[in-house]
């Protein structure tokens, strides 16, 4: 892999670990709904979404 890639898988990893840090969380623990799910669940799993298809981004550029 690439030193470049790698960079970026890192500072993403960076990334998410502050961006899932308590008080960061915690902004979304509100009783609003989004689509008929809680505004909590739906930014921790929107996030999470964003992340995984980051990294699969970087990786399918590292494979070509």
């Amino acid at each position: 892999m690439k030193k470049r890639h790698e960079q970026k898988l890192v500072v993403l990893s960076i990334a998410l670990l502050l961006i899932f840090n308590i008080p960061l969380v915690l902004i979304f623990n509100n009783e609003d709904v989004i689509f008929g799910v809680p505004v909590f669940y739906f930014s921790i799993f929107s996030l999470w979404l964003v992340s995984v298809v980051v990294s699969y981004v970087v990786l399918k550029r590292h494979y070509e």
